[in-house]
């Protein structure tokens, strides 16, 4: 009797932000969408509260989110853990996107691993700082990926593939499921 060849799962690689969310849907090593969430603060022009408005960027982020998981049956996630904040502004929007992203491992049940941004310069280029360039460029070295030439996009979905790859090293959950 022949055995069925276990497929890779479907991971959603995420450089969270408030702003210009990054993202990668990858399985193995083929890179098979990408794409940035981008929000911006619209409280004065919709006449509305801060919190208000922080609620429906959250609100947007979790459907373009949602739509991502479901179309492309992602079934793990790796996420950049986000770390220091400049202001209390900051603080709450750091505070939203590890809510983001636990709400689809608690409601969802899709398992999902935290990464520093140390990790994944380490685990990418050997060293712990880089220029956003630098980033690209290993992760080029790694992955088939179609830039748009839009820099906060081409950064972003960078940044989520460098997460990917330390959790490629890392991760001997992913190491298993992978193999």
């Amino acid at each position: 009797m022949k055995r069925a060849t276990p497929t890779k799962p479907i991971i959603l690689t995420c450089d969270p932000s408030f702003t210009a969310w990054g993202w990668a849907v990858v399985q193995g090593n083929m890179v098979i969408a990408t794409g940035v969430i981008v929000t911006k603060p619209e409280a004065k022009k919709r006449k509305i509260r801060e919190g208000d408005d922080r609620a429906r960027r959250t609100r947007e982020i979790i459907q373009q989110l949602e739509v991502v998981i479901i179309k492309y049956n992602a079934t793990y996630i790796v996420a950049e853990q986000p770390h220091g904040s400049q202001n209390a502004k900051a603080a709450i929007m750091m505070g939203v996107v590890v809510g983001i992203m636990e709400s689809f491992n608690v409601l969802r049940n899709i398992p999902l691993e935290w990464y520093s941004e140390a990790d994944a310069k380490k685990a990418l280029l050997g060293r712990n700082s880089a220029t956003k360039k630098q980033i690209q460029d290993g992760v080029d070295a790694l992955y088939k990926v179609y830039w748009t030439g839009y820099k906060y996009v081409d950064e972003a979905v960078a940044d989520s593939l460098a997460v990917y790859y330390a959790a490629e090293c890392n991760s001997p959950t992913l190491k298993y499921l992978n193999r």
